[in-house]
């Protein structure tokens, strides 16, 4: 259970205006209005990750607009999947952390996480953490279905790295 940094300011939108209003001033925001739109913001993600196809029992998704972070819980098949729903939670416009609170029904070895920089790509990061840049699928692989198309990275993204075969 750990919390794992996002940058803000990218990813997929997905929170309505009152979300946004919130968060532009969430220190003026009645409280009422302020919980209502934190429990928006949860279900959008909530409802991203499981577009997514990824299946958590019990999944659930809390929102805080005052600090951006975003809470995940629920009991994932496997490390794989826990850690996709984590990547999707943090790679939404506006969250600035996720914090893990899953479990898994079958333990592996974590991946690691990467964020991107300009300048980056699959070919490339696939050097840096495995030595060959042939290896670009295999991280394109681990982040589907995040991933449309392996050219469709972008700065401030994080992607999950699996470990060495």
């Amino acid at each position: 259970m750990s919390l794992i940094s996002f940058f803000k300011d990218a990813g997929e939108k997905l929170f309505g205006k009152k979300v946004q209003e919130v968060q532009a001033a969430p220190a003026k925001a009645d409280p009422a209005v302020l919980a209502e739109a934190n429990r928006e913001a949860g279900g959008a993600i909530e409802n991203y990750i499981n577009k997514l196809g990824l299946t958590v029992t019990a999944l659930t998704v809390t929102f805080d607009g005052a600090t951006g972070i975003a809470k995940v819980y629920g009991v994932a098949k496997d490390q794989e999947t826990k850690e996709k729903v984590i990547l999707a939670a943090g790679n939404v416009h506006s969250v600035a952390g996720v914090e893990d609170k899953m479990t898994v029904d079958l333990s592996q070895p974590p991946a690691q996480f990467y964020t991107v920089v300009k300048g980056d790509t699959l070919s490339k990061i696939a050097k840096e953490f495995y030595g060959n840049a042939n290896e670009y699928p295999r991280i394109f692989e681990a982040n589907k279905p995040m991933l449309a198309h392996p050219d469709k990275i972008y700065p401030g993204q994080n992607l999950r790295i699996p470990p060495k075969a």
